[in-house]
């Protein structure tokens, strides 16, 4: 009687206490996320369907990693967003849970709460932006700011372009309009079959994101019915299909280390080499900004993911069996997809780009860990590149001399960008796509390789080796690099080689001392503690697998 008399204040009738399915709706809408911002009018639509079902559905809020305002880097809080979702569902009387996510970390944050609290519950994405519109032409949120502030730095775009431009492309709701992060995690939840088939690239602000909406929220009341929990959804052999349908929309690298952390959450065997090995024998289907021209809302209008899932089934490339959150397999959710624009989405038989120009793994001296590289991103003729290293120990320090028209720095030059790794900075930002100098820029250089321990913005470009493990703030080879090295970037023998040898190493090693960190207490000490490396989804070494979905003792 208690609770539902306090539960009735908000105007419930009794008949909602009738035994009904419980639904939660953990909404991260919030004005401090842009790309979240209109999540509440998305529960709307979830509710409606809820309530179509026979279900009692309830929103309750989450916090938002967004990544265009949180700082250091919205990374630092994926895990303690992953905690909160995951205790909220487990803490409250919840049946199942409808998830509404939108910028980069929300939905992998909340694919690993749901993983780990293993309750049958839907993703929602709130969809990506319209396509921004300048001077007659199609601009990528991100994709575009790169490139603008090249052509501000070589003097060929002036200051006001640019203010005129940035209101060109945020024009709605919604998460980056490129195959950024945010685009990629979301046709990655459809992928692992986590969110309802088409539903990752409706636009934000198109009556069909809220159809889709509403059929989730449908949906979940029949899963609670059949017990579909999310630890029947999320196999090996979705995570293989997620890693290939990554490669074939020339997906984020970003992805890597989400999907590596969910894994972890349902102790499914994921490793970063898996990446590479299944992502090999896939063409890159899709011609998407940063990789190509066209923009999400043309991918939407094709055909969407569906149209990619359905090439990829019928060439052999996907696991058709694994069920989804419909209840039926891939192959039966992507049967009737139909590819409406082939520039867009190409045939498996022309392909964008070919089979072996996805994300690279790179092993070696300098990355024993790994390291990763966007091929399809990056520029072919420094694929294979040697070079001599200029070393900055974070990417503030190139930012402060990188105009500096004395830098010692030519076209053969590698920068080598350290400190940006889970620990070091802490949280791995998304800063290893720095700018080139600028003295490069005016002289028309395009791409230079760039090496770091950080991540990159999955709208980002061009020929940069990320994630390099360990990390320099655990002492991994990259703190032991010196301006004048010599290093060899070799994509296609999928090695990076630091011409140091072994005893130098050792005695740069014996003088190497790790900074202090000045974090004493708070969640940033926690962080910094207990994350693991970027090859095994820089979670939380505590968080790993799953805690199920019973509280730990009832004292009512």
């Amino acid at each position: 009687m208690i609770y539902r008399s306090w539960m009735r204040n908000q105007g419930f009738g009794a008949e909602v206490f009738d035994g009904r399915p419980v639904i939660g709706i953990a909404t991260s809408a919030s004005e401090l996320a842009p790309c979240n911002a209109h999540l509440h009018r998305v529960a709307e639509a979830v509710k409606r369907g809820v309530w179509q079902a026979g279900g009692f559905p309830l929103e309750f809020p989450t916090m938002a990693t967004g990544e265009t305002l949180m700082r250091p880097t919205a990374m630092l809080y994926r895990n303690l967003m992953a905690m909160e979702v995951e205790e909220l569902i487990r803490a409250n009387p919840l049946d199942g849970v409808v998830l509404l996510s939108g910028c980069d970390k929300t939905t992998p944050a909340m694919l690993m709460a749901a993983a780990s609290v293993d309750v049958p519950a839907v993703m929602v994405t709130g969809g990506p932006m319209l396509n921004g519109k300048y001077r007659g032409t199609d601009v990528g949120s991100g994709t575009h700011v790169w490139k603008f502030e090249e052509e501000l730095k070589a003097g060929r775009m002036t200051q006001e372009e640019c203010f005129f431009a940035e209101g060109c492309m945020a024009r709605s709701n919604g998460h980056c309009m490129t195959m950024g992060t945010a685009s990629t995690m979301a046709c990655m939840a459809e992928a692992l079959g986590m969110q309802l088939p088409g539903s990752a690239t409706w636009p934000a602000v198109d009556a069909r994101r809220f159809e889709t909406a509403q059929a989730a929220g449908q949906r979940v009341v029949t899963m609670v019915e059949e017990a579909l929990r999310p630890s029947k959804i999320l196999t090996r052999e979705a995570f293989e299909n997620a890693i290939r349908v990554n490669a074939a929309i020339g997906g984020s690298t970003n992805a890597i280390i989400h999907l590596l952390a969910i894994a972890g959450r349902v102790g499914v065997k994921l490793e970063l080499d898996d990446f590479d090995a299944l992502a090999r024998q896939v063409p890159t289907l899709l011609d998407l900004m940063p990789s190509g021209r066209f923009l999400m809302e043309d991918f939407c209008y094709a055909g969407g993911l569906p149209v990619v899932m359905r090439q990829l089934v019928e060439a052999g490339l996907l696991h058709p069996e694994p069920v989804t959150v419909t209840g039926k397999n891939v192959a039966d959710n992507v049967t009737g997809a139909e590819c409406w624009n082939t520039e867009v989405i190409t045939p498996t038989a022309e392909p964008f780009q070919p089979a072996g120009t996805g994300t690279a793994v790179l092993r070696g001296n300098l990355c024993p860990g790994g390291a990763v590289l966007k091929q399809s991103a990056a520029s072919p003729e420094l694929l294979t590149h040697k070079g001599k290293a200029l070393v900055f120990d974070s990417a503030e320090d190139y930012h402060a001399v990188c105009d500096d028209p004395e830098l010692p720095v030519d076209a053969s030059t590698i920068l080598v960008i350290r400190g940006a790794g889970p620990k070091g900075y802490p949280g791995m930002p998304e800063v290893s796509n720095v700018p080139l100098p600028t003295k490069m820029l005016k002289a028309g250089i395009t791409d230079m390789v760039r090496i770091c321990d950080g991540r990159m913005s999955g709208t980002g470009y061009g020929t940069v080796v990320l994630h390099v493990t360990p990390e320099s703030a655990v002492g991994g080879p990259l703190a032991l690099v010196h301006t004048g090295d010599e290093i060899t970037l070799d994509v296609p023998g999928r090695s990076l080689t630091l011409h140091v040898d072994d005893a130098e190493l050792e005695r740069r090693r014996a003088a190497w001392t790790p900074s202090e960190s000045p974090y004493t207490s708070g969640y940033t000490w926690l962080y910094t503690h207990h994350v693991l490396q970027a090859d095994e989804g820089a979670d939380f070494d505590f968080l790993r697998g799953s805690r199920g979905h019973a509280v730990p003792r009832d004292s009512h």
